[in-house]
């Protein structure tokens, strides 16, 4: 009789370019891809060992000579708001929450065009048109959802004044990419549709809300450590961010592991049964 044992993800990793968060560093990142009837336990086993989904692919930091991007999660049943967090709560409860299936809007993509111009005009996505914009939304594997917050104008009509695409894991929501109107800039939107995230999860029983990476010495993920009950991935475990002014900007310029090294320590679902290979 003959045996074939599943077939396991094939592990790449990409070219070199500018790190987006850190000046005169190269970032590359390790991934797969994200299809077929496994893709929902592969998602979550590896979201777990901080990788992240964009559209089918996981992927996660493998920079050669850094390690200063670590993947961050909210404990949903140990946070505590800050004082400035509930003022942002109630200075929102105007809004008006919607959670629907992955699917593109016209009124979703102006949105996203003027967040853009108004906030990374020089960024990765700042030429995205409308059908790459729908491909994000809706080319998903998984259970994902776009979450939307609705206000209403002068004409008492409700209009979008933010989006977040939502990742459902078997233990938490992943905040893929969250927008919304620059015009209410002063309202703290960006921290707002992450509390509103910690109270979906806690309803629904989710233990984890999952942030993406923190990057300790970047001005653009501080925001991430102002949260409570913050965990971080290192050193392949997850740990409690006490303090973030405790971590040593000399220690992330460290190189990291080889990639070889990196794809073995990868746990996988029905792990004893797969084998796991990456190319150049």
């Amino acid at each position: 009789m003959r045996h074939s044992l599943p077939i396991a993800p094939q592990f790449y990793v990409t070219a070199q370019q500018p790190c987006p968060y850190l000046d005169g560093r190269e970032e590359r990142k390790l991934f797969t891809a994200l299809n077929g009837e496994d893709a929902e336990d592969l998602n979550n086993t590896l979201s777990k060992q901080g990788f992240r989904r964009s559209q089918n692919v996981l992927y996660r930091p493998s920079c050669p000579n850094c390690t200063a991007c670590y993947s961050a999660r909210i404990r949903v049943a140990d946070f505590i708001p800050s004082k400035s967090q509930k003022r942002c709560l109630r200075k929102n409860s105007f809004l008006t929450r919607s959670a629907t299936s992955p699917w593109a809007s016209e009124e979703q993509y102006d949105l996203f065009r003027t967040y853009l111009a108004s906030r990374h005009a020089d960024g990765g996505m700042a030429d995205m048109d409308i059908f790459e914009f729908a491909a994000m939304v809706e080319e998903t594997p998984i259970k994902s959802r776009i979450v939307e917050y609705t206000r209403m104008n002068t004409y008492e009509k409700p209009e979008l004044a933010a989006v977040c695409l939502t990742d459902v894991f078997d233990d938490g929501l992943s905040m893929v990419y969250s927008f919304f109107d620059p015009d209410l800039m002063k309202n703290s939107l960006g921290t707002y549709i992450i509390l509103d995230h910690i109270a979906i999860a806690r309803d629904a029983g989710l233990p984890y809300v999952y942030l993406g990476y923190w990057v300790p010495t970047s001005p653009k993920m501080a925001y991430k450590a102002k949260f409570s009950a913050l965990e971080i991935y290192q050193d392949g475990d997850w740990r409690t961010l006490d303090n973030p002014d405790n971590f040593d900007p000399q220690k992330d310029s460290m190189p990291s592991d080889p990639i070889a090294e990196q794809v073995a320590k990868i746990s996988l679902p029905n792990t004893p049964i797969h084998r796991r290979s990456f190319d150049l």
